[in-house]
């Protein structure tokens, strides 16, 4: 069972990294980012480009992922989030969604629906935690998640950070005292980009990758650490993320081997979500509105 809990940690933190991003922008912009996975795609696709098919340095590809990321995530903003400020909330989700299919199409005819491998940041064998294998990259993976934890706390304490808190609790008061509205979107969105591009660029060398694989594997249960952390709660959404992978896991363990019960993962993150959203209805982190 060790083995199990070692392994939905390093998974659940891939769900924390998008979790944050989605939580950002719905703290910013009161709306559920369903393109939050493909920023993650965009920046490994790129990443794999650059390393595999043109042979440059590692660190080129990790940097022209993350640009390509964060710059998707702009034009999405540009093009789609701010003409559609005033609209509902149902229109502006509903448009997200067809970035991220649109994403996937344009994906899928560029690079085409073939599996790829990423090599991975650091190679070698892998180290035995609680008897799991786990590989390097999985080390970075966690290492990274605790590093940007530590990140968005402070970014949250500085002018800028509480700019963004201010512009989204009242933005007509935040223009009043000089705060730009343009200019914290467009802050919010790279920085989601951002988020997902590195959970991307460090998951996507761990196994095979194809076009939309971050929003057809890990999106929903991104949400669900985003839910279950408090929609509102950065820290949050990195408690939800370790807590989906880790439940995510041992249900396989225990309900699936153990039992044989079919959905073993999707089951026990459900029974987590519903125990503790009717205990906690604004999740393990969320504060009452």
């Amino acid at each position: 069972m060790g083995a199990f809990i070692a392994l939905g940690l390093f998974q659940g933190a891939v769900y924390g990294l998008l979790a944050v991003g989605i939580v950002l922008v719905y703290k910013a912009k009161r709306v559920f980012n369903f393109a939050q996975g493909e920023f993650g795609s965009v920046a490994a696709f790129s990443a794999f480009y650059l390393v595999v098919a043109l042979g440059l340095p590692y660190w080129v590809g990790v940097v022209g992922g993350l640009v390509a990321a964060v710059g998707t995530g702009l034009i999405v903003e540009r093009v789609i989030v701010r003409p559609l400020e005033s609209a509902s909330r149902t229109i502006m989700l509903v448009a997200l969604v067809g970035v991220a299919l649109f994403t996937i199409a344009i994906t899928v005819l560029i690079a085409e629906p073939i599996p790829r491998v990423m090599p991975p940041l650091i190679g070698g064998s892998g180290v035995n935690i609680l008897g799991a294998g786990i590989l390097p990259q999985q080390l970075i993976l966690l290492a990274v998640l605790a590093v940007l934890a530590a990140a968005m706390a402070w970014f949250f304490k500085t002018d800028l950070g509480l700019a963004v808190l201010a512009s989204s609790q009242d933005i007509r008061a935040a223009q009043v005292v000089g705060i730009s509205p343009v200019a914290i979107s467009r802050l919010v969105w790279g920085m989601a980009a951002l988020l997902g591009g590195v959970a991307g660029l460090l998951y996507a060398p761990v196994g095979i990758f194809t076009p939309g694989f971050m929003t057809l594997t890990m999106l929903v249960p991104a949400f669900a650490a985003a839910v279950l952390g408090g929609m509102t709660s950065l820290p949050g959404a990195f408690v939800g993320g370790i807590s989906i992978g880790i439940v995510q896991n041992l249900g396989i363990y225990l309900l699936g081997q153990q039992l044989a019960v079919p959905g073993a993962a999707e089951l026990g993150v459900f029974a987590l979500l519903m125990l503790v959203l009717l205990i906690r209805p604004q999740g393990l982190l969320g504060k009452e509105a």
